[in-house]
């Protein structure tokens, strides 16, 4: 993979989000490597642990899309949200199944707005799907799929909030 032609794109597409919408969510944006992947990923520092990166905190939440080798011989743009040792978020009590369920009930009325979709997964996966790519218009495509999180992304909030201490 040519990780830096694939990071230009995602990056330019994180230029592109809404920052009013995002300052008014209160979401962060970033765009790196992980692994042999290129992601883009949206997150609320309300979302982790305390830390100096609420990126790469060991107790967090957010939303991701990447690419890696063998997605793109797929032709495939992959996304997700990660729920990351939540019994550990510093406020909450939270039994990881507990959260994914409640999580995943109020996800259905969203769900036939993310293509491919799945929620056949453990606690840390909330959800996990891809689509097929343009090349000419994978920019395009990862901020649809920035912009579809940004109407979800109050189902974590109210979902936490149900295991406020």
């Amino acid at each position: 993979m040519d990780t830096n032609f694939y990071l230009e794109i995602f990056q330019k597409a994180a230029e592109q989000i809404d920052k009013t919408v995002l300052a008014r969510k209160q979401l962060e944006v970033a765009t790196g490597l992980y692994g042999d992947c290129v992601f883009l990923k949206l997150y609320k520092k309300s979302w982790a642990n305390p830390s100096p990166d609420p990126l790469t905190a060991q107790t967090r939440i957010f939303f991701s899309i990447w690419i890696s080798d063998s997605a793109i011989a797929e032709q495939k743009l992959l996304y997700n949200i990660h729920a990351l040792k939540l019994r550990h978020l510093k406020g909450y009590r939270i039994a990881s199944r507990k959260f994914a369920e409640s999580f995943r009930g109020s996800f259905s009325e969203f769900e036939k707005q993310w293509p491919n979709v799945s929620l056949n997964y453990g606690p840390l996966t909330l959800m996990q799907g891809w689509i097929k790519y343009d090349l000419e218009k994978m920019q395009e495509e990862i901020i649809a799929l920035s912009n579809n999180f940004l109407e979800l992304e109050p189902l974590v909030d109210q979902t936490l909030a149900e295991f406020k201490v």
